[in-house]
């Protein structure tokens, strides 16, 4: 506990003295930081894209979040180690899809590093052909707004084009696993 302690205070003092551009993971344990992080419970998206030679790509991410009403942005990150990011950071448009409650094994596809992760799966093209899956909880087809740095990702920044909505239960992710919604006693 002392170590965990030690390395919380080199934290705190960072905040405290406005010093966290330093921060580096020898500051603390990279597998308890990631652990902690998983306890925020996230929702479960496919990102999918197309190149100029028409080739499809998708991953799993639960890096999504909504930026902007006005206009209409979106965000989700991509590990600068994945075997899609060049396709990403020269795509124009992408669609984020909120993956259902169902859908627990397209996650796990989409999330594999297959080669042809749309073998043998119903989609159609979206906004500048990206492609999109059917019975998703929602999705958001967005074009390019610009890219960031984020340590060891890419940030996109989309502005949403078109979207849909479905009645499919989100699917969720908390502690490294998948998860549902459960009804409260108030809604039961």
């Amino acid at each position: 506990m002392n170590a965990r302690r030690s390395r919380y205070t080199a934290m705190q003092h960072a905040v405290d003295t406005g010093d966290v551009a330093n921060l580096t993971m020898s500051d603390f344990d990279a597998l308890e930081f990631r652990s902690a992080l998983g306890r925020f419970a996230t929702g479960v998206t496919i990102v999918t894209t197309v190149d100029a030679a028409g080739e499809r790509y998708g991953v799993t991410a639960n890096s999504y979040n909504s930026v902007s009403l006005d206009p209409p942005l979106v965000l989700w990150s991509l590990a600068k180690t994945s075997r899609s990011i060049e396709a990403f950071e020269g795509c124009k448009a992408f669609a984020v899809h909120i993956l259902g409650a169902h859908q627990e094994e397209l996650a796990m596809r989409f999330a594999s590093p297959a080669a042809d992760k749309f073998a043998g799966l119903d989609v159609h093209a979206g906004l500048h052909g990206v492609p999109l899956f059917e019975e998703c909880a929602a999705h958001f087809e967005c074009t390019l707004e610009n890219r960031f740095e984020g340590g060891d990702h890419v940030i996109f920044l989309g502005r949403v084009e078109h979207f849909a909505r479905g009645d499919a239960a989100p699917l969720l992710f908390h502690d490294g696993k998948f998860a549902r919604v459960e009804a409260s006693e108030k809604e039961a």
